[in-house]
């Protein structure tokens, strides 16, 4: 069963497209890394020199006479195991809860909208957060069903977890509804943010997805798959998302461009989930053993071929932005 339903956004996000200078901070808009309003204008001086500026919805900004080169804006990735460790490559290590006791494993993990800290949350829907704050969780009250996956606000910078029965709980994010207490064809399994209108989309098992203030592009629902759906990424611009199967296939629906999978290719363990590389536009996929399979993103290293205390559950999407000395 699918819900097609959309709600029309009370809040898009918007950028100039005549900026002669090419802006990291409004890739980085697009990516839903960046919960302000934020507006990029361009200008020409009397004396004939370029410049731009940024302004924030909060009060603060700055900005050039002339035009110096564009921020530089850096990648990485962490994964994450059950038992809470964290592994980083090309990315801060900012902690993690390996070697310490858990209720119950981890099953996801997201990064802050300005990638410079992650959190994950466990199947009891406790949350554990590394240089982001806590909002609150679901850990110790009591749940219809396991949760299995997590999205954070690009809006407000606050989360929401999913169950597998499709209920939401939101924490410091709006709540636009839920498949909870509906029937399901096939367990929920991942959500992705929509970046344009703050709202979200839920992915089952068999490739159907359910909107909830965010546009429906299409799904695998009733259409034959060779395994079942594991993890799904939105685009940057919020007008596409992808989802990955456990045998590393991609499916790409509205502006989601295909760059290739894993679909049909042997893998020492299945695919757990995957991510989105925000400058490049292509995607990271992680295997139960840490293997990293790169499409259109560059490869930083893997834990694939190493010993791991726990199997890894999921991975998220490092990203910063520096000023140009």
């Amino acid at each position: 069963m699918e819900d097609r339903s959309q709600v029309s956004p009370k809040r898009i996000v918007r950028t100039l497209r005549n900026n002669p200078v090419p802006s990291a901070l409004s890739v980085l808009l697009l990516a839903g890394l960046i919960s302000s309003a934020l507006v990029t204008t361009s200008f020409t001086s009397s004396g004939g020199g370029c410049g731009y500026g940024y302004g924030y919805g909060y009060g603060y900004g700055y900005g050039y006479g002339t035009c110096p080169p564009p921020p530089t804006i850096t990648t990485g990735y962490w994964q994450v195991a059950a038992d809470g460790g964290v592994f980083s490559f090309h990315a801060p290590f900012l902690g993690s809860m390996g070697g310490r006791p858990l209720n119950k494993p981890i099953v996801g993990m997201t990064s802050t909208p300005g990638g410079t800290g992650y959190r994950f949350v466990a199947s009891d829907g406790g949350i554990f957060s590394f240089h982001a704050p806590f909002y609150g969780s679901m850990g110790g009250r009591k749940l219809n069903k396991p949760i299995v996956g997590m999205a954070e606000d690009p809006m407000t910078g606050g989360y929401w977890e999913v169950a597998s029965d499709g209920g939401i709980f939101s924490f410091h994010a709006p709540f636009y509804g839920s498949m909870g207490g509906r029937p399901l064809n096939q367990p929920i399994v991942g959500m992705a943010a929509d970046p344009a209108t703050g709202g979200y989309w839920l992915v089952a098992a068999d490739g159907g997805i359910f909107s909830f203030h965010a546009p429906f592009f299409g799904s695998m629902g009733g259409r034959p798959l060779n395994k079942p759906i594991v993890g799904m990424t939105a685009t940057p611009d919020g007008q596409g998302y992808r989802f990955v199967a456990s045998d590393g296939g991609i499916f790409s629906f509205g502006n989601a461009q295909y760059f290739g999978s894993m679909g049909g290719r042997p893998l020492n363990k299945p695919i757990v989930g995957m991510a989105l590389d925000p400058v490049t536009g292509g995607y990271w996929l992680v295997a139960a053993d840490g293997g990293m399979f790169s499409f259109n993103a560059p490869f930083y290293g893997s834990m694939g071929g190493r010993a791991l205390n726990e199997p890894m559950v999921g991975m998220a999407t490092m990203v910063q932005a520096s000023k140009p000395a």
